[in-house]
């Protein structure tokens, strides 16, 4: 695949599916774990995947990824993939964890907290809860979303 062709869509959906599966995927094994319509659009998007060479269908007609490709605002970590966004939301709950621990020592010494750091720690958490959130619902709108536009785009045929 080239590097300017990127997943969108099912086919991502799919992709992430599989990469995050143990074991080799059917056809209908996908449309679960993608939550799509029915088999059928799992099996044209694998196929689409495979003509790409990133899946390669085994002797029982299961799909495992055959090469790794980048997928735009996710990382792989291992053999998985991850949300980008959700790496964010965990390097800022670690310096919320910092600047909490620092709090809770100057506090146990009698020393004020200053305004200053107060608004850090709120400008900390309001970012970590922000980027956690937008990790996690990025996926589920995606999910949702996409099959209202493949039944958008079915109907014009």
């Amino acid at each position: 695949m080239n590097s300017d062709q990127e997943l969108d869509g099912t086919t991502l959906r799919i992709y992430v599916a599989l990469a995050n599966s143990d074991k080799p995927l059917g056809p209908r094994e996908v449309t679960r774990l993608a939550q799509l319509s029915s088999p059928s659009v799992a099996y044209r998007n694998l196929q689409k995947l495979e003509e790409l060479g990133l899946v390669e269908k085994d002797a029982f007609g299961e799909y495992t990824i055959k090469q790794k490709q980048r997928v735009k605002g996710h990382l792989w970590v291992g053999s998985r993939l991850f949300p980008r966004l959700l790496f964010y939301a965990f390097f800022f709950i670690g310096i919320l964890s910092v600047e909490t621990i620092i709090a809770g020592l100057r506090l146990l010494e009698s020393e004020p907290l200053q305004y200053d750091f107060i608004l850090l720690i709120v400008v900390t958490a309001t970012s970590t809860v922000l980027f956690l959130l937008e990790g996690i619902l990025s996926n589920r709108f995606e999910r949702k979303k996409q099959p209202i536009q493949h039944d958008a785009t079915s109907e014009g045929v």
